[in-house]
C-alpha cells in the first residue's frame, strides 16, 4: 500500500475540526459542525443496519429449527440484520453444485433459503455466511491440485478437512460460482465469510499454483522454510499479503456484478494485529476497501480485560472512518477459555463485554451455535442490551473520538520486526501502555503509523510502545509530528529496525529521543530477544532515602533538589523493580535522565540477594524539549512489556506519569472517585458522549465474571467550552438528568452509583 493509497482514504472521510480537539476552545467548537450523513431511510444498508443476530446453524438443525420461535425473537431482540449459514464448507440449501458437501441431514430442505425469506419478510437485512477454506475427501480426491501441501507433498489437513490453496481455482472459480448461485437463489443483502484467507504464516503451501505465482510475479522460487533473514521469505511474506487483499477485491466484484451495487462480500476480521498478521489480513488494505467491517473476536482474556473490546472498535473505526459500522460476533455461549459452544455464557460477563463494545464504537451482534439449546438461560442475555442499544443509537454511532493521547500501531512492525515473536515484542508492550491509560483514566485512541500526520494538531501526544520497525517515510511523519508541536513516548526498540526488520546503525528517531545506539550488534541481539532478567531494578535520581525513617548506612546521598515530575509518587523509594535488561546509550547534551539502570543480580538463596552494582550510567528513561518546544520522552526500559506481564503497580503509574508530563494542560477530561474505570469521550455536533465502564466487579481479572458489583458515583471535570454552554448531562442507563455545574474554567458533574456501565450526553 502507498501513500497515496493513505492519503486517498484519509481524504475520502468525514473531515472534522483541524484545531485540537482538546481544552476549551476545541469543546466549544463541536456545536458549529453539521449533520452526519444522509437521513437513515436514504442510507445504503451498511449504513444503517446496526443490531445483528446469528444462529449459527449445525449439521443437524434442518430437522429441528423451529423458524417460528427464531422469528419471534429476531422480534424480541430488536435485530435489522441476521446471518445464515449458506455455503462454503457445509450447503444448507440444495446446491446444483455436486463438489459442495450439503448439510448431513438436510435432505430435500433449502433452511437456508427459507430463512432467507422470512427474513426478508420480516424486514431484515440477509448476509450469506461462507465458511470457504476447507472441504472433504470426496472433494479433495476430486481436484487434488486445488488444495495446500507441505515441501513433500502431503496435504495440510485441519481435523478430517483438507485445507484449500488461496492461488488455486478453489478461490478463483469455484468460491465466486457459489456467490452467484446463492444470489441468484435468494437475493442476500451481502456475504459473511469466517475463514477466507486460506492457510496461515505458520506453514508455507508448496503446490503448483504456489510455485507458479510466486515465480512469475518474483522469478524465485518458494522460500524452503520460514526464515526471516532469507530475503526471499520476507518477499513471501509481502506477496501471501497481496494475494489475500486480491481475494477480497475479486469476492467484492462478483458480488457486486451478481447482486448489485451494493452487494457485499464481508470477510470477518480479528481485533488483534498479531493475529490479523498471522492470517496475512492487512487492516489497513481491506479497511481502505471496505464499507463494512465484521469483527469475529467473542471472548477477552484475563490479561486484557473487558477493555480490549472497547479498545479494538477504536483501531478498527480509526483506519475505517468513524462514519462506518463495525459489528461485532458477540457470543452468547461459553466462549473464550474454556469454550462450551452450547452453554449460556454468564450473563454479566456478556453484558460487560457488549458494554465495552459499545464504547469503542462497535455494534452489536448476538451469535449462538445451534438451532437449540437446552441451556435456556443463553436466550436471555441479549435483548435488553440490543433494546439499549436501540433506544439510543443516535448516541452510538457517527461520532469521533476525544483523546489526549493516540497509540501508534504497526502491522508492518508486527511483521518484520516481531517476527515469529510478536506476542512478546509488540503486542504485549501495545498492551502494557493501553493498560497504563485504562488505570490512569487518560483518553487514548489506537493510531496507525502511517496515519500519524493526520491526528497532528488533534491529539497532543503519540505513544510509541516498541515500534521497532519504521521506514524513512515513517520517520519524517513522526518529526512532523513533533515539529508541528506534538509531544513524544517512545520504548525500547523503536525505530531501531528498517521496515524489512533489518538493524540500523542508529535508531532513526535518534535526534528527537536525543540517545544513540553504541554497540549495533548487540542493539540488534538484545532487541530482537530482549532479555528477562527477574532481578534488576532502576535507580531513581535525585536519591532521597535520607529524608525519609529507616536504617541508616552512612553511605546514603544526601538529597540534591526536586525529583521530575515524571517520578511523582515514588519520593519514599530510590529504585523501582523492572526485571529486563538494558544497553549503554550515549545521550546527547541538555537530555534529562531521571532514572538509570541496576543490573540484575541473584535471588535465591536470598543471603545473595545484595546489589553486586549498585549505580551505572546507562539510562532507565530519557526525557528532552524538541526545537518547537514539543516534550519528547524516551523509555530504553521495556516498562510497557513488563507491565503487561507483571501487572505491577508502580510499572503502571510511571508510564502515567511520563503521560502526563508530556500531556501537560491538555487533558480534555478528569475522573475523580475510586476504583477501576475505563473511560472513552466522543463529540457530536452540540454534545459530549462520556462512556464509563465499570471494571471493579467480581472476575474482572478472570474470565467469566456472575456478579456485578455498582461502583460509587464519579465526579466529571472537563474544560469550559467558549461558545458552547453545556447546561445537562443525561445519563443513558440510568435514566436521570443532571445540572452541569461551572467551576471557573471547568465544567462539573456527578453520576450516579454505577453497576455495570453509564453513558453520559452533556449538551
Amino acid at each position: 500500500m502507498n501513500e497515496e493509497d493513505s492519503d486517498t482514504r484519509c481524504g475520502s472521510r468525514r473531515q472534522f475540526l483541524q484545531t485540537n480537539l482538546l481544552g476549551a476552545a476545541a469543546l466549544s467548537a463541536l456545536g458549529a459542525q453539521g449533520s452526519h450523513g444522509p437521513p437513515a431511510d436514504e442510507a445504503p444498508w451498511y449504513r444503517r443496519t446496526y443490531r445483528w443476530g446469528q444462529t449459527n446453524i449445525t449439521e443437524n438443525d434442518p430437522v429441528r429449527y423451529d423458524i417460528a420461535w427464531w422469528r419471534g425473537y429476531w422480534k424480541t431482540t430488536q435485530i435489522q440484520g441476521v446471518i445464515i449459514n449458506a455455503g462454503g464448507i457445509v450447503a444448507y440449501y440444495p446446491s446444483r453444485d455436486p463438489l459442495q458437501h450439503r448439510a448431513e441431514f438436510l435432505g430435500g430442505r433449502d433452511l437456508y433459503g427459507e430463512l432467507a425469506k422470512a427474513a426478508h419478510e420480516d424486514g431484515l437485512v440477509v448476509l450469506a455466511r461462507m465458511d470457504s477454506n476447507r472441504a472433504g475427501e470426496d472433494f479433495h480426491r476430486l481436484h487434488p491440485d486445488w488444495f495446500t501441501v507441505d515441501a513433500s507433498g502431503t496435504p495440510y489437513r485441519d481435523a478430517d478437512k483438507y485445507i484449500s490453496c488461496i492461488n488455486s481455482p478453489y478461490y478463483d472459480e469455484y468460491l465466486p460460482s457459489v456467490l452467484r448461485e446463492i444470489i441468484e437463489r435468494s437475493h442476500p443483502e451481502g456475504f459473511a465469510d469466517n475463514s477466507w484467507s486460506g492457510l496461515s504464516r505458520d506453514r508455507i503451501c508448496y503446490c503448483g499454483n504456489c510455485s507458479r505465482k510466486f515465480q512469475s510475479e518474483t522469478s524465485k522460487e518458494l522460500p524452503a522454510k520460514a526464515d526471516w533473514d532469507d530475503l526471499t521469505y520476507r518477499e513471501w511474506i509481502r506477496w501471501s499479503y497481496r494475494r489475500r487483499l486480491e481475494i477480497w477485491d475479486l469476492n467484492n466484484r462478483v458480488a457486486r456484478q451478481a447482486g448489485g451495487p451494493h452487494c457485499l462480500w464481508i470477510g470477518m476480521n480479528s481485533g488483534s494485529i498479531a493475529n490479523q498478521s498471522l492470517q496475512f489480513r492487512d487492516n489497513l488494505g481491506i479497511c481502505q476497501r471496505a464499507e463494512m467491517i465484521l469483527l469475529d473476536h467473542q471472548a477477552r482474556s484475563d490479561a486484557g480485560g473487558f477493555q480490549q473490546n472497547a479498545e479494538m472498535g477504536k483501531l478498527i473505526h480509526n483506519v475505517l472512518g468513524w462514519d462506518k459500522l463495525v459489528p461485532e460476533s458477540m457470543a452468547m455461549y461459553q466462549a473464550g477459555r474454556p469454550v462450551f459452544r452450547l452453554a449460556s455464557k454468564p450473563a454479566a460477563e456478556a453484558r460487560m463485554w457488549m458494554a465495552a463494545g459499545f464504547a469503542g464504537g462497535i455494534q452489536p451482534w448476538w451469535h449462538m451455535i445451534s438451532a437449540y439449546h437446552e441451556d435456556r438461560r443463553i436466550y436471555r442475555t441479549a435483548g435488553p442490551m440490543m433494546q439499549f442499544y436501540k433506544d439510543h443509537e443516535e448516541f452510538l454511532v457517527n461520532r469521533t473520538p476525544v483523546a489526549a493521547v493516540g497509540v501508534v500501531w504497526s502491522q508492518e512492525s508486527t511483521d518484520f520486526y516481531g517476527r515469529d515473536r510478536a506476542n512478546e515484542l509488540t503486542e504485549l508492550p501495545y498492551r502494557g501502555m493501553v493498560q497504563a491509560l485504562v488505570r490512569a483514566r487518560i483518553p487514548y485512541v489506537p493510531v496507525n503509523l502511517r496515519d500519524i500526520e493526520r491526528e497532528s494538531g488533534r491529539i497532543p501526544v503519540l505513544a510509541m510502545p516498541n515500534v521497532g520497525a519504521l521506514s524513512d517515510a515513517d520517520y519524517e511523519r513522526v518529526r512532523r509530528f513533533v515539529q508541528n508541536g506534538g509531544s513524544l513516548l517512545a520504548t525500547g526498540c523503536t525505530s531501531l529496525y528498517t521496515d524489512s526488520g533489518d538493524t540500523r546503525e542508529d535508531f532513526g528517531l535518534a535526534e528527537l529521543f536525543g540517545v544513540h545506539v553504541t554497540d549495533r550488534a548487540e542493539a540488534g541481539r538484545t532487541g530482537r530477544k530482549p532479555e528477562q532478567l527477574a532481578h534488576s531494578y532502576l535507580r531513581l535520581s535525585p536519591e532521597l532515602r535520607a529524608k525519609f525513617a529507616g536504617p541508616k548506612s552512612g553511605r546514603e546521598p544526601a538529597p540534591e533538589g526536586a525529583r521530575h515530575a515524571v517520578l511523582k509518587g515514588f519520593d519514599e523509594t530510590d529504585i523501582l523493580a523492572f526485571g529486563g535488561a538494558l544497553l549503554p546509550l550515549r545521550i546527547d547534551a541538555g537530555a534529562t535522565v531521571p532514572m538509570t539502570y541496576i543490573p540484575p543480580f541473584p535471588i535465591y538463596p536470598p543471603e545473595t540477594a545484595w546489589m553486586r552494582v549498585e549505580k551505572t550510567e546507562i539510562p532507565g528513561l530519557v526525557l528532552r524539549t524538541a526545537p518547537a518546544g514539543s516534550r519528547v520522552a524516551y523509555l530504553p526500559a521495556d516498562i510497557d512489556r513488563r507491565f503487561a506481564q507483571d501487572n505491577l503497580p508502580d510499572h503502571g503509574n510511571l508510564l502515567a506519569n511520563i503521560l502526563r508530563w508530556l500531556i501537560a494542560d491538555r487533558l480534555p477530561i478528569t475522573l475523580i472517585g475510586p476504583g477501576l474505570i475505563d473511560c472513552h469521550l466522543y463529540q457530536q455536533p452540540g454534545r459530549l458522549v462520556l462512556h464509563i465502564l465499570n471494571l471493579n466487579n467480581s472476575g474482572s481479572w478472570r474470565a467469566p465474571i456472575d456478579e456485578l458489583i455498582p461502583m460509587s458515583p464519579v465526579r466529571i471535570v472537563l474544560p469550559r467550552p467558549h461558545g458552547t454552554a453545556y447546561r445537562t448531562a443525561r445519563f443513558l442507563v440510568s435514566g436521570q438528568r443532571r445540572a452541569v455545574r461551572v467551576n471557573g474554567s471547568q465544567i462539573e458533574f456527578e453520576t450516579g452509583p454505577i453497576l455495570d456501565h453509564e453513558v453520559a450526553v452533556i449538551s
